[in-house]
Protein backbone atom coordinates (compact mmCIF):
# COMPACT_ATOMS: atom_id res chain seq x y z
CA UNK A 1 0.00 0.00 0.00
CA UNK A 2 1.36 3.45 -0.96
CA UNK A 3 -0.97 5.38 1.30
CA UNK A 4 -0.53 8.70 3.09
CA UNK A 5 -2.36 9.50 6.31
CA UNK A 6 -3.40 13.17 6.54
CA UNK A 7 -3.98 14.67 9.98
CA UNK A 8 -5.76 17.96 10.69
CA UNK A 9 -5.44 18.44 14.44
CA UNK A 10 -6.99 21.06 16.69
CA UNK A 11 -6.90 21.56 20.43
CA UNK A 12 -9.91 19.35 21.16
CA UNK A 13 -10.33 17.26 18.01
CA UNK A 14 -8.59 15.95 14.91
CA UNK A 15 -9.72 14.82 11.49
CA UNK A 16 -7.92 12.18 9.49
CA UNK A 17 -7.96 10.78 5.99
CA UNK A 18 -6.07 7.82 4.52
CA UNK A 19 -5.40 8.20 0.79
CA UNK A 20 -4.05 5.62 -1.63
CA UNK A 21 -1.74 7.78 -3.70
CA UNK A 22 -1.40 5.59 -6.79
CA UNK A 23 -5.02 6.32 -7.65
CA UNK A 24 -5.42 9.32 -5.33
CA UNK A 25 -8.38 7.56 -3.74
CA UNK A 26 -9.72 7.96 -0.20
CA UNK A 27 -9.59 4.67 1.70
CA UNK A 28 -10.87 5.88 5.06
CA UNK A 29 -11.59 9.08 6.93
CA UNK A 30 -12.70 10.05 10.38
CA UNK A 31 -13.08 12.48 13.23
CA UNK A 32 -11.98 12.22 16.84
CA UNK A 33 -13.74 14.92 18.83
CA UNK A 34 -14.28 16.39 22.30
CA UNK A 35 -10.76 15.49 23.44
CA UNK A 36 -10.24 16.36 27.11
CA UNK A 37 -13.96 16.63 27.85
CA UNK A 38 -16.10 14.37 30.02
CA UNK A 39 -17.32 12.47 26.96
CA UNK A 40 -15.78 12.14 23.52
CA UNK A 41 -16.47 10.35 20.25
CA UNK A 42 -14.78 8.82 17.24
CA UNK A 43 -16.39 8.51 13.81
CA UNK A 44 -14.59 6.23 11.35
CA UNK A 45 -15.70 5.90 7.72
CA UNK A 46 -14.44 3.23 5.34
CA UNK A 47 -14.62 4.17 1.67
CA UNK A 48 -14.92 1.42 -0.94
CA UNK A 49 -15.30 1.87 -4.72
CA UNK A 50 -18.61 0.72 -6.16
CA UNK A 51 -18.26 -1.48 -9.22
CA UNK A 52 -14.64 -0.54 -9.65
CA UNK A 53 -15.49 3.06 -10.51
CA UNK A 54 -13.52 5.41 -8.30
CA UNK A 55 -16.01 8.27 -8.50
CA UNK A 56 -18.87 6.15 -7.17
CA UNK A 57 -18.16 5.16 -3.56
CA UNK A 58 -19.79 3.02 -0.92
CA UNK A 59 -19.27 4.32 2.60
CA UNK A 60 -19.65 2.61 5.95
CA UNK A 61 -19.38 4.73 9.09
CA UNK A 62 -18.71 3.42 12.57
CA UNK A 63 -19.34 5.60 15.63
CA UNK A 64 -18.15 5.14 19.18
CA UNK A 65 -18.71 7.30 22.26
CA UNK A 66 -15.81 7.16 24.70
CA UNK A 67 -13.87 9.48 26.98
CA UNK A 68 -10.71 10.75 25.26
CA UNK A 69 -8.40 12.44 27.78
CA UNK A 70 -5.68 13.47 25.30
CA UNK A 71 -4.52 13.27 21.68
CA UNK A 72 -2.40 10.16 22.34
CA UNK A 73 -5.52 8.30 23.47
CA UNK A 74 -7.34 9.65 20.42
CA UNK A 75 -4.73 8.22 18.08
CA UNK A 76 -4.88 4.86 19.88
CA UNK A 77 -8.65 4.83 19.32
CA UNK A 78 -8.14 5.74 15.67
CA UNK A 79 -5.76 2.77 15.27
CA UNK A 80 -8.34 0.50 16.94
CA UNK A 81 -10.94 1.70 14.43
CA UNK A 82 -8.62 0.87 11.54
CA UNK A 83 -7.92 -2.57 13.06
CA UNK A 84 -11.57 -3.36 13.65
CA UNK A 85 -13.15 -1.88 10.53
CA UNK A 86 -10.30 -1.45 8.05
CA UNK A 87 -8.26 -0.79 6.12
CA UNK A 88 -5.67 -2.73 8.10
CA UNK A 89 -2.63 -0.64 9.05
CA UNK A 90 -0.83 -3.18 11.25
CA UNK A 91 0.83 -4.98 8.35
CA UNK A 92 0.64 -2.12 5.82
CA UNK A 93 1.22 1.20 7.57
CA UNK A 94 1.09 4.47 5.62
CA UNK A 95 4.34 5.46 3.93
CA UNK A 96 4.09 8.92 5.52
CA UNK A 97 1.89 11.12 7.70
CA UNK A 98 1.06 14.63 6.50
CA UNK A 99 0.05 17.25 9.06
CA UNK A 100 -1.92 20.40 8.33
CA UNK A 101 -0.33 23.28 10.22
CA UNK A 102 -2.11 26.62 9.98
CA UNK A 103 0.81 28.97 10.60
CA UNK A 104 4.35 28.67 9.28
CA UNK A 105 5.18 32.34 9.76
CA UNK A 106 7.97 33.56 7.50
CA UNK A 107 10.04 30.46 8.31
CA UNK A 108 8.32 27.74 6.29
CA UNK A 109 7.58 28.12 2.59
CA UNK A 110 7.32 24.47 1.50
CA UNK A 111 6.23 21.08 2.92
CA UNK A 112 8.76 20.27 5.62
CA UNK A 113 9.95 17.01 7.14
CA UNK A 114 9.22 17.25 10.86
CA UNK A 115 12.35 17.10 13.00
CA UNK A 116 12.62 18.06 16.68
CA UNK A 117 13.77 21.53 15.59
CA UNK A 118 10.83 21.94 13.20
CA UNK A 119 8.49 20.87 16.00
CA UNK A 120 9.99 23.54 18.28
CA UNK A 121 9.54 26.17 15.56
CA UNK A 122 5.88 25.23 15.00
CA UNK A 123 5.29 25.51 18.72
CA UNK A 124 7.07 28.89 18.82
CA UNK A 125 4.78 30.14 16.04
CA UNK A 126 1.82 29.51 18.37
CA UNK A 127 2.17 33.16 19.37
CA UNK A 128 0.89 33.98 15.87
CA UNK A 129 -1.81 31.28 15.83
CA UNK A 130 -2.75 30.51 19.45
CA UNK A 131 -6.00 28.80 18.44
CA UNK A 132 -4.41 26.49 15.87
CA UNK A 133 -0.70 25.70 16.18
CA UNK A 134 -0.82 24.28 19.74
CA UNK A 135 -3.35 21.68 18.59
CA UNK A 136 -1.18 20.86 15.58
CA UNK A 137 1.79 20.27 17.88
CA UNK A 138 -0.27 17.96 20.09
CA UNK A 139 -1.36 16.04 16.99
CA UNK A 140 2.23 15.75 15.75
CA UNK A 141 3.47 14.41 19.09
CA UNK A 142 0.66 11.83 19.30
CA UNK A 143 1.01 10.80 15.66
CA UNK A 144 4.76 10.28 15.98
CA UNK A 145 4.09 7.89 18.87
CA UNK A 146 1.49 6.01 16.84
CA UNK A 147 3.59 5.93 13.66
CA UNK A 148 7.17 6.05 14.90
CA UNK A 149 8.76 4.42 11.87
CA UNK A 150 7.42 6.60 9.05
CA UNK A 151 8.28 10.18 8.09
CA UNK A 152 6.01 13.00 9.26
CA UNK A 153 5.60 16.14 7.14
CA UNK A 154 4.17 19.55 8.02
CA UNK A 155 2.17 21.31 5.31
CA UNK A 156 1.50 24.96 6.12
CA UNK A 157 -1.59 27.01 5.19
CA UNK A 158 0.63 30.09 4.93
CA UNK A 159 3.35 28.55 2.73
CA UNK A 160 1.70 29.23 -0.64
CA UNK A 161 1.66 32.95 0.15
CA UNK A 162 5.38 33.20 0.89
CA UNK A 163 5.79 34.39 -2.72
CA UNK A 164 4.13 37.72 -1.86
CA UNK A 165 6.36 40.72 -2.54
CA UNK A 166 7.19 43.06 0.38
CA UNK A 167 4.80 45.67 -1.02
CA UNK A 168 1.97 43.14 -0.66
CA UNK A 169 2.80 41.73 2.77
CA UNK A 170 4.03 44.85 4.61
CA UNK A 171 1.68 46.87 6.82
CA UNK A 172 2.29 50.61 7.07
CA UNK A 173 3.02 50.72 10.79
CA UNK A 174 6.25 51.47 12.67
CA UNK A 175 8.82 49.15 11.07
CA UNK A 176 10.62 48.35 14.31
CA UNK A 177 7.38 47.41 16.06
CA UNK A 178 6.31 45.25 13.11
CA UNK A 179 9.68 43.48 13.00
CA UNK A 180 9.80 42.89 16.75
CA UNK A 181 6.33 41.34 16.86
CA UNK A 182 6.44 39.63 13.42
CA UNK A 183 3.49 41.65 12.13
CA UNK A 184 2.92 41.30 8.40
CA UNK A 185 0.46 39.74 5.98
CA UNK A 186 0.79 35.94 5.99
CA UNK A 187 -2.35 34.77 4.20
CA UNK A 188 -4.17 31.49 4.78
CA UNK A 189 -6.11 28.78 2.91
CA UNK A 190 -2.90 28.29 0.95
CA UNK A 191 -3.35 24.56 0.35
CA UNK A 192 -6.80 25.20 -1.12
CA UNK A 193 -5.70 28.10 -3.33
CA UNK A 194 -2.75 26.05 -4.63
CA UNK A 195 -4.88 22.96 -5.29
CA UNK A 196 -7.68 24.86 -7.02
CA UNK A 197 -5.41 26.97 -9.25
CA UNK A 198 -3.42 23.92 -10.37
CA UNK A 199 -6.58 21.86 -10.89
CA UNK A 200 -8.11 24.67 -12.95
CA UNK A 201 -5.06 24.81 -15.22
CA UNK A 202 -5.05 21.02 -15.68
CA UNK A 203 -8.81 20.96 -16.33
CA UNK A 204 -8.43 23.58 -19.06
CA UNK A 205 -5.33 21.93 -20.51
CA UNK A 206 -3.39 25.15 -19.95
CA UNK A 207 0.10 25.77 -18.61
CA UNK A 208 -0.30 27.08 -15.07
CA UNK A 209 2.89 29.14 -15.46
CA UNK A 210 1.18 31.20 -18.18
CA UNK A 211 -2.12 31.89 -16.40
CA UNK A 212 -3.36 34.80 -14.34
CA UNK A 213 -5.95 33.47 -11.90
CA UNK A 214 -8.24 34.68 -9.13
CA UNK A 215 -9.47 32.01 -6.71
CA UNK A 216 -12.40 32.68 -4.35
CA UNK A 217 -12.36 30.23 -1.43
CA UNK A 218 -15.79 30.88 0.06
CA UNK A 219 -16.71 28.78 3.08
CA UNK A 220 -17.43 29.70 6.68
CA UNK A 221 -13.95 31.16 6.47
CA UNK A 222 -13.40 32.98 3.19
CA UNK A 223 -10.47 34.38 1.25
CA UNK A 224 -9.50 35.36 -2.27
CA UNK A 225 -6.07 35.14 -3.86
CA UNK A 226 -4.50 36.65 -6.99
CA UNK A 227 -2.21 34.08 -8.62
CA UNK A 228 0.21 34.90 -11.42
CA UNK A 229 1.97 32.00 -13.09
CA UNK A 230 1.25 29.69 -10.17
CA UNK A 231 2.55 32.19 -7.58
CA UNK A 232 0.43 33.96 -4.98
CA UNK A 233 0.90 37.71 -5.49
CA UNK A 234 -1.88 39.04 -3.25
CA UNK A 235 -4.38 37.55 -0.82
CA UNK A 236 -7.20 38.90 1.33
CA UNK A 237 -6.39 37.32 4.69
CA UNK A 238 -3.58 39.03 6.55
CA UNK A 239 -1.75 38.75 9.87
CA UNK A 240 -4.62 36.46 10.93
CA UNK A 241 -7.56 34.88 9.09
CA UNK A 242 -9.74 37.79 10.30
CA UNK A 243 -8.85 40.25 7.54
CA UNK A 244 -10.51 40.41 4.14
CA UNK A 245 -13.88 39.08 3.04
CA UNK A 246 -17.07 38.90 5.09
CA UNK A 247 -17.24 35.40 6.60
CA UNK A 248 -19.63 33.28 8.63
CA UNK A 249 -18.73 34.83 11.97
CA UNK A 250 -15.70 37.04 11.14
CA UNK A 251 -15.98 40.69 10.20
CA UNK A 252 -13.28 40.84 7.55
CA UNK A 253 -11.91 44.30 6.75
CA UNK A 254 -12.61 46.91 9.41
CA UNK A 255 -11.32 50.37 10.30
CA UNK A 256 -8.96 49.70 13.27
CA UNK A 257 -10.32 52.83 14.98
CA UNK A 258 -13.60 50.95 15.55
CA UNK A 259 -11.73 48.92 18.18
CA UNK A 260 -10.50 52.09 19.91
CA UNK A 261 -14.05 53.42 19.97
CA UNK A 262 -15.48 50.23 21.42
CA UNK A 263 -12.70 49.99 24.01
CA UNK A 264 -13.19 53.60 25.13
CA UNK A 265 -16.95 54.08 24.85
CA UNK A 266 -18.29 50.54 25.32
CA UNK A 267 -15.45 49.58 27.72
CA UNK A 268 -14.94 46.29 25.89
CA UNK A 269 -11.87 44.28 26.86
CA UNK A 270 -9.35 42.83 24.41
CA UNK A 271 -10.93 39.39 24.81
CA UNK A 272 -14.40 40.81 24.22
CA UNK A 273 -13.26 42.58 21.07
CA UNK A 274 -11.56 39.40 19.86
CA UNK A 275 -14.77 37.44 20.44
CA UNK A 276 -16.88 40.14 18.75
CA UNK A 277 -14.86 40.21 15.52
CA UNK A 278 -14.09 36.49 15.26
CA UNK A 279 -17.22 34.85 16.71
CA UNK A 280 -20.08 37.34 16.59
CA UNK A 281 -19.60 39.27 13.35
CA UNK A 282 -19.77 38.51 9.62
CA UNK A 283 -23.05 37.02 8.42
CA UNK A 284 -23.97 36.13 12.00
CA UNK A 285 -23.58 39.71 13.17
CA UNK A 286 -25.50 41.12 10.23
CA UNK A 287 -28.27 38.56 9.76
CA UNK A 288 -28.30 36.51 12.96
CA UNK A 289 -27.26 33.36 11.06
CA UNK A 290 -23.79 32.30 9.95
CA UNK A 291 -24.72 29.89 7.14
CA UNK A 292 -25.09 31.41 3.66
CA UNK A 293 -27.94 28.98 2.94
CA UNK A 294 -29.94 30.53 5.77
CA UNK A 295 -29.05 34.03 4.55
CA UNK A 296 -30.30 33.18 1.05
CA UNK A 297 -33.52 31.70 2.42
CA UNK A 298 -34.10 34.79 4.57
CA UNK A 299 -33.44 37.05 1.60
CA UNK A 300 -36.04 35.14 -0.45
CA UNK A 301 -38.57 35.65 2.37
CA UNK A 302 -37.95 39.39 2.34
CA UNK A 303 -35.88 39.49 5.55
CA UNK A 304 -34.18 42.91 5.46
CA UNK A 305 -31.27 41.83 7.67
CA UNK A 306 -30.55 38.86 5.43
CA UNK A 307 -30.80 41.03 2.32
CA UNK A 308 -28.33 43.55 3.74
CA UNK A 309 -25.95 40.77 4.85
CA UNK A 310 -25.99 39.37 1.31
CA UNK A 311 -25.37 42.79 -0.21
CA UNK A 312 -22.45 43.52 2.14
CA UNK A 313 -20.97 40.09 1.41
CA UNK A 314 -21.21 40.64 -2.36
CA UNK A 315 -19.89 44.20 -2.17
CA UNK A 316 -16.72 42.91 -0.51
CA UNK A 317 -16.31 40.21 -3.18
CA UNK A 318 -16.61 42.83 -5.92
CA UNK A 319 -14.14 45.06 -4.09
CA UNK A 320 -11.47 42.36 -4.13
CA UNK A 321 -12.30 41.27 -7.67
CA UNK A 322 -11.63 44.78 -8.93
CA UNK A 323 -8.47 45.11 -6.84
CA UNK A 324 -7.00 41.86 -8.11
CA UNK A 325 -7.88 42.60 -11.71
CA UNK A 326 -5.70 45.68 -11.26
CA UNK A 327 -2.92 43.81 -9.43
CA UNK A 328 -2.76 41.13 -12.13
CA UNK A 329 -3.33 43.46 -15.07
CA UNK A 330 -6.24 41.30 -16.21
CA UNK A 331 -7.20 37.70 -15.55
CA UNK A 332 -7.52 34.47 -17.53
CA UNK A 333 -9.38 32.27 -15.05
CA UNK A 334 -11.64 32.91 -12.05
CA UNK A 335 -12.49 29.92 -9.83
CA UNK A 336 -15.00 29.53 -7.02
CA UNK A 337 -14.47 26.85 -4.38
CA UNK A 338 -15.43 25.66 -0.85
CA UNK A 339 -18.95 25.32 0.56
CA UNK A 340 -20.43 28.64 -0.56
CA UNK A 341 -18.27 29.01 -3.66
CA UNK A 342 -19.16 25.55 -4.95
CA UNK A 343 -22.86 25.51 -4.09
CA UNK A 344 -24.30 29.06 -4.02
CA UNK A 345 -25.08 30.00 -7.63
CA UNK A 346 -26.68 33.27 -6.46
CA UNK A 347 -23.43 34.35 -4.80
CA UNK A 348 -21.36 33.64 -7.92
CA UNK A 349 -23.84 35.44 -10.17
CA UNK A 350 -24.03 38.51 -7.96
CA UNK A 351 -20.27 38.69 -7.44
CA UNK A 352 -19.61 38.81 -11.19
CA UNK A 353 -22.65 40.88 -12.22
CA UNK A 354 -21.59 44.00 -14.08
CA UNK A 355 -18.08 42.71 -14.82
CA UNK A 356 -18.70 42.28 -18.53
CA UNK A 357 -16.37 45.25 -19.12
CA UNK A 358 -13.53 43.01 -17.91
CA UNK A 359 -14.47 40.22 -20.32
CA UNK A 360 -16.32 38.22 -17.64
CA UNK A 361 -19.61 36.74 -18.84
CA UNK A 362 -21.48 34.17 -16.77
CA UNK A 363 -23.79 31.59 -18.37
CA UNK A 364 -26.90 31.46 -16.16
CA UNK A 365 -27.80 27.87 -17.02
CA UNK A 366 -24.26 26.57 -16.51
CA UNK A 367 -24.02 28.48 -13.24
CA UNK A 368 -27.21 26.88 -11.94
CA UNK A 369 -26.16 23.33 -12.89
CA UNK A 370 -24.39 21.26 -10.26
CA UNK A 371 -21.70 18.64 -10.76
CA UNK A 372 -19.20 16.72 -8.68
CA UNK A 373 -16.11 17.91 -10.49
CA UNK A 374 -14.68 21.07 -12.07
CA UNK A 375 -16.97 22.79 -14.56
CA UNK A 376 -17.10 25.92 -16.72
CA UNK A 377 -19.86 28.39 -15.83
CA UNK A 378 -18.89 31.24 -18.18
CA UNK A 379 -20.24 31.70 -21.68
CA UNK A 380 -18.41 30.42 -24.74
CA UNK A 381 -17.69 34.02 -25.75
CA UNK A 382 -16.38 35.15 -22.36
CA UNK A 383 -12.76 36.31 -22.55
CA UNK A 384 -12.30 35.13 -18.96
CA UNK A 385 -13.02 31.51 -18.11
CA UNK A 386 -15.05 31.16 -14.92
CA UNK A 387 -14.99 27.80 -13.14
CA UNK A 388 -16.38 26.00 -10.15
CA UNK A 389 -13.62 23.77 -8.78
CA UNK A 390 -14.29 21.58 -5.72
CA UNK A 391 -11.37 21.92 -3.34
CA UNK A 392 -9.54 18.97 -1.81
CA UNK A 393 -7.12 20.16 0.85
CA UNK A 394 -6.47 16.64 2.16
CA UNK A 395 -5.32 15.47 -1.26
CA UNK A 396 -3.13 18.54 -1.63
CA UNK A 397 -1.54 17.85 1.76
CA UNK A 398 -0.94 14.23 0.76
CA UNK A 399 0.66 15.31 -2.53
CA UNK A 400 2.93 17.77 -0.77
CA UNK A 401 3.82 15.11 1.80
CA UNK A 402 5.01 12.81 -0.99
CA UNK A 403 6.95 15.73 -2.46
CA UNK A 404 8.76 16.29 0.83
CA UNK A 405 9.78 12.65 1.40
CA UNK A 406 10.93 12.25 -2.22
CA UNK A 407 13.65 14.88 -1.80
Amino acid sequence: MSAVLVINSGSSSFKYELLEMEGERVLASGLVERIGESSGAIHHTVHAPAGGVQVAMHKATYDRDVRIPDHTTGFALMLEAFDEHGPQLTDSPPIAVGHRVVHGGARFFEPTLITPLVEINIDDLSTLAPLHNPGAVEGIIAAKKAFADVPHVAVFDTAFHQTLEPAAFTYAIDADVAHRHRIRRYGFHGTSHKYVSETAAAFLGRDNAELKQIVFHLGNGASVTAIDGGRSVDTSMGFTPLEGLVMGTRSGDLDPAVLFQLARRAEMSTDELDRLLNKQSGLLGLAGVSDMRDVLEGRERGDERAALAFDVYIHRLKHYLGAYLAVLGGVDVISFTAGVGENAAAVRAAALAGAEWAGIELDAQRNATRSGGPRVISTDTSRVTVLVVPTNEELEIARQTLQAIAV
